[in-house]
């Protein structure tokens, strides 16, 4: 877990609550706890633990022992806590919204706590520094997250001398990630999203064997991915619908674009030369 991941500069519940998870080793049902609480973070102070087991999706003792595992005496204990660092009142009641309006909200939400992230700029500056350094630039997205991958890279092509996407598993994929340290690459960017695949983080795995520096925007500061990656961006997904929603993570790559621009003195150019030579072929519709 990168020191620089969770220092967001702020102090929103969502903020506050990493930090009480921050150092401590979590169990996948226990990371899925604390991811469920990051989420509802203004909600949590209130709801027993058989309310938050049914948010995780969990058991009730499970719940108990992750309160222990944070160094609380039981679930009551650490509730007086996180009443005591979260608002005064409950979020307002979102009961009047039909489903699909419920599922826009909570991705509003989602924006507003990726907001309070990008409060401090440090850990996408550092990313974006890493990832301009990096010649060439691969980025994996499996799944759910190919299209997180693509549209980065399709957008990075435009500033960047040489972006690969690795958007397909199978067994050529680690020769690829070979291929690019080869040429030259210092640097991965993955894109993360559930459900994980064992791929992604076995890839990851072997790109940090490989002596690639491993950037991963993920749904969670508490997903499977974190342990394989040198720096993680959290951005959480909406599960209010049959499949989820991304907006927080394709707004977190485009800002990570913007960063890493920056750090491409010839950025510039180079998409100005693309819009003079779209111009000439008549590329776009005016």
């Amino acid at each position: 877990m990168s020191a620089d991941r969770n220092t967001t500069g702020t102090d929103s519940p969502a903020a506050r609550l990493q930090t009480l998870f921050e150092g401590h080793r979590l169990t996948p049902t226990q990371r899925r706890i604390a991811h469920s609480m990051v989420r509802r973070a203004a909600d949590v102070p209130f709801l027993s633990s058989v309310e938050l087991a049914e948010l995780a999706g969990v058991s009730q003792p499970s719940v108990t022992r992750f309160a222990v595992a944070l160094g609380f005496d039981g679930y009551p204990a650490l509730r007086r806590h996180l009443r005591e660092v979260a608002p005064a009142e409950p979020a307002p009641d979102a009961g009047a919204y039909n489903e699909y309006q419920q599922a826009v909200e909570a991705e509003i939400e989602n924006l507003r706590h990726l907001a309070e992230v990008l409060a401090d700029p440090r850990p996408v500056q550092r990313a974006g520094r890493v990832l301009a350094a990096s010649r060439p630039l691969p980025v994996l997205g499996l799944r759910a997250a190919a299209a997180q991958a693509y549209g980065f890279s399709y957008f990075a092509a435009k500033v960047h001398p040489d972006v690969r996407l690795l958007d397909e598993g199978g067994t050529m994929l680690q020769d690829r990630i070979d291929a690019a340290v080869r040429a030259g690459a210092s640097a991965l960017l993955c894109f993360a999203l559930p459900r994980h695949p064992r791929e992604v983080v076995d890839t990851l795995v072997y790109a940090k064997e490989s002596g690639l520096t491993t950037v991963t925007v993920a749904d969670s500061a508490f997903a499977p991915v974190a342990r394989a990656s040198d720096l993680l961006l959290p951005a959480a997904v909406g599960t209010g619908l049959a499949f989820d929603t991304a907006c927080a993570p394709m707004l977190l790559g485009r800002v990570l674009l913007e960063a890493m621009c920056d750090d491409l003195p010839d950025a510039q150019a180079r998409l100005e030369e693309f819009d003079t030579r779209a111009a000439a072929r008549g590329l776009f519709v005016e």
